[in-house]
């Protein structure tokens, strides 16, 4: 594929899907968390159910190179996987392979900004004039917790004209956070901060960049010391720029009629920061959403925030029917309901989450950005078998 080519795929893929699509309609309220664990317990051929699952994914036409799920329940790992990580080596996909997490890593942003909020170092109703007044001066008077609810009203920066173009020019280039929030710097607000919602990669950047300001460290070293606070979390970071570290999942671009394309290193994840640019590991998103939802990093005030539902909200598709809370999404399937985020990134695919007690999590992951959106013969029917991948991942860990 030549590297134009390549470009105008990011500039899309990123505009589409690293920031998402769906938003909801107007904001209605926000319920509370109903106290939701794993559903009764389902039949032993859940295994089976999930194995078949994968099976028709693999056998769909246009459908990614690979796909892996690590489920965890009982204390014990479940890996499934099928096809290739790599197209080149036929090297199969196993447990501890860095993949880059897309719109997941917005469930760490959330981890550090509400661990910040529960120590004092700031509060969810602090508005962003009082940290950030001059960033986006129209948006002094949203709050913090209203930009992990995406319900701020804040211009989304991916779909500004002037940082597609950059974006064409040159994918791999680095911009720093504040370099991204100047593209919608004086653009109107979407609404009146509190009144709807919608999904947003501006609000994480927003976010990010205040927890910066209300620590006092860098977001590599918050990253670092969440990690610590999971329980380790080796294979997870932020890069500046598109080397991966190894070993790595390759990712891929899928059109009909070609062999799959490697955009691996297509586009620099900085360019989504803390809102999509994080590398990590299945065994790592394991780890930290079971911390995460299990109450480990924060609780209190802070825990019941964060899961203030957002009424006729909708994320990016997962799994059931889901309506966000801070920085997290409540999945609710035909098996059971669990808590977490999915993502998408030119090249990948990904879905993880957790029981409500953490105990149980899902790590799923698919090495081809395929969405029902996707311009390719047959990605409709591929997203779906995805999805439903995803329903059978969490029906065998909830049983």
């Amino acid at each position: 594929m030549r590297r134009r080519h390549m470009s105008l795929l990011a500039a899309t893929a990123l505009a589409a899907s690293v920031g998402l699509g769906a938003s909801g309609g107007a904001l209605a309220g926000a319920l509370p968390d109903a106290a939701v664990g794993p559903a009764a317990a389902t039949s032993a051929n859940t295994g089976k159910d999930l194995n078949r699952a994968l099976n028709r994914i693999m056998a769909a036409k246009n459908g990614p190179p690979g796909v892996a799920v690590l489920i965890r329940k009982g204390g014990r790992e479940h890996f499934l996987r099928r096809g290739v990580a790599n197209v080149k080596t036929k090297a199969k996909p196993t447990r501890r392979l860095h993949t880059r997490i897309a719109s997941v890593a917005k469930a760490f942003n959330g981890g550090i900004v509400l661990s910040l909020a529960d120590q004092g170092k700031l509060s969810l109703n602090d508005r962003l004039g009082k940290w950030v007044p001059n960033l986006l001066p129209r948006a002094r008077r949203a709050t913090i917790g209203q930009v992990l609810h995406h319900t701020a009203g804040l211009p989304e920066y991916i779909h500004d004209q002037r940082f597609l173009d950059l974006l064409n020019a040159n994918p791999t280039r680095y911009m720093t956070p504040r370099k991204l929030v100047s593209f919608v710097r004086k653009q109107k607000l979407d609404f009146r901060p509190g009144s709807r919602y919608k999904y947003s990669d501006t609000d994480n950047v927003v976010a990010g960049i205040i927890a910066e300001k209300a620590s006092g460290v860098s977001y590599d070293r918050l990253l670092k010391r969440l990690g610590r606070r999971s329980g380790g979390l080796p294979g997870t970071s932020l890069p500046r720029n598109v080397r991966m570290p190894r070993p790595f999942l390759n990712g891929y671009y899928v059109e009909p009629g070609k062999a799959p394309e490697d955009g691996t290193h297509a586009m620099n994840p900085a360019l989504a920061w803390a809102s999509g640019g994080i590398v990590s590991t299945l065994p790592d998103l394991g780890r930290y959403f079971r911390a995460y939802v299990g109450g480990k990093l924060f609780g209190g005030r802070v825990l019941e925030a964060q899961r203030q539902w957002v009424r006729g909200s909708s994320g990016p598709p997962g799994p059931g029917v889901n309506w966000a809370g801070m920085s997290l999404f409540r999945y609710r399937t035909k098996c059971g309901t669990v808590f977490g985020h999915t993502g998408n990134y030119p090249g990948y695919r990904l879905f993880a989450a957790s029981s409500a007690d953490g105990r149980r999590s899902i790590a799923w992951v698919a090495n081809a950005q395929i969405t029902a959106d996707t311009k390719v013969p047959g990605a409709k029917r591929v997203s779906s078998l995805m999805r439903k991948s995803q329903v059978a991942a969490v029906c065998h860990a909830l049983s």
